[in-house]
């Protein structure tokens, strides 16, 4: 991919592909990692003289402008993040967010409203790709995040302008490539969450190449029911079931699973608790990974020299339910700072999680993408990507 320093962005417009998909509450954006992580790339854009035009989606609206999913407060949380002003223009696309462009004064950073207003942006409509990129003189994808989807403005406007990628971008491939194709040994992977569904094209694509695969989260329980053993009221993907039996005999040597569990009688924080060993009692739902469990993987993770990791190990949010997540955690974080452990930690929960722990700058690369992270790992043809070769 080209970079940013293969553009010549003195004097001109640069259209910027990122990722503000930040958590809201109130109007007021309570999480402002991803609106952080473009900083490099906005700040190397008006150090060349460029004028950043910045495009991103927020939530899920339907095509249509909804003042619910608006991305001002976003541009109220950039402006206090940057020594320059920041212009917020309230259309996406045509005369009035060109007159807003245009008029922009220079060294001032441009927030265009979000693309997801727009009935084309998830269809890769031409004509929508095309108001877009009208509003640029060179294309700079950096959200990572959303680089897996085939959209106008991930996709369609690569293919209209001058591009390359941003710091982010840039970051985030070299970091999941090297892990995947340079891995220093042993390489570990953690995959946690709620669905082996999720999850079953990461598990083929990694458990032939790492030396450990361990998994936690919900996701565990398909597994041991596939193998015949008594979950309880845990939650199971009963069509998996057959599917992560397969792939365990597969992959014997490298997949390993809880050997214990805490489990609860309800979903709540506070449900009565114990720790199994084994079977889980009718009535029981595992919740989280047991201490046996912990003391292992927090093992395997200590003395690797790569690890991926990609999914909670437990309900972290609930605290009876956070320790095995929390473990998962300090140990990448000791094998970084004692083994100098490349290790990337990817998607919404895990993020979440190793933020919550304290830790995310205790490790190597905290990937912005969840789903395109998965996807990259699987191998996948990720649209934005294939859109800057």
């Amino acid at each position: 991919m080209k970079t940013l320093s293969d553009l010549d962005l003195a004097g001109r417009r640069v259209l910027v592909r990122v990722d503000f998909n930040v958590p809201m509450d109130g109007g007021a954006v309570t999480d402002d990692t991803r609106v952080r992580g473009a900083l490099p790339t906005i700040r190397a854009i008006l150090d060349a003289g460029g004028t950043p035009v910045l495009m991103s989606h927020l939530g899920r609206p339907k095509g249509a402008p909804d003042p619910a999913y608006s991305l001002r407060p976003v541009a109220a949380a950039l402006d206090g993040l940057l020594d320059a002003p920041v212009v917020f223009c309230d259309e996406t696309v045509g005369d009035q967010a060109r007159a807003c462009v245009d008029g922009a004064p220079a060294g001032a950073v441009v927030l265009l409203e979000n693309t997801r207003f727009l009935a084309g942006e998830t269809s890769n409509d031409d004509e929508t790709a095309r108001q877009l990129a009208a509003l640029g003189d060179v294309f700079v994808s950096d959200a990572f995040g959303s680089v897996h989807r085939a959209h106008a403005s991930t996709a369609g406007v690569a293919a209209l302008l001058p591009h390359a990628a941003g710091r982010l971008l840039e970051r985030e491939v070299a970091f999941l490539t090297r892990a995947l194709d340079e891995p220093g040994r042993p390489f570990v992977a953690v995959l946690g969450g709620a669905k082996v569904s999720d999850k079953i094209g990461v598990i083929e694509a990694l458990a032939p190449t790492v030396d450990h695969l361990l998994i936690g989260g919900a996701m565990a329980y398909t597994f041991l029911a596939g193998l015949g053993h008594s979950v309880g009221d845990s939650l199971v993907e009963e069509d998996r079931t057959d599917e992560a039996f397969q792939l365990l005999e597969r992959f014997k040597d490298t997949l390993r699973l809880p050997q214990d569990h805490v489990v609860a009688d309800a979903f709540s924080a506070d449900a009565r608790t114990q720790t199994v060993t084994g079977e889980i009692p009718d009535g029981w739902q595992g919740l989280d990974i047991g201490p046996k469990t912990r003391e292992q993987y927090a093992n395997l993770l200590d003395g690797a020299r790569t690890v991926i990791w990609n999914g909670p190990m437990g309900v972290f949010e609930m605290a009876p339910f956070a320790q095995g997540t929390l473990a998962v955690a300090e140990a990448l974080a000791e094998a970084t700072r004692e083994h100098d452990a490349l290790t990337v930690v990817g998607g919404g929960d895990s993020v979440a999680a190793i933020n919550q722990a304290g830790l995310a700058d205790a490790v190597t690369h905290v990937s912005t993408g969840g789903g395109a992270m998965l996807e990259f790992m699987e191998g996948k043809t990720l649209p934005g990507l294939a859109a800057l070769d």
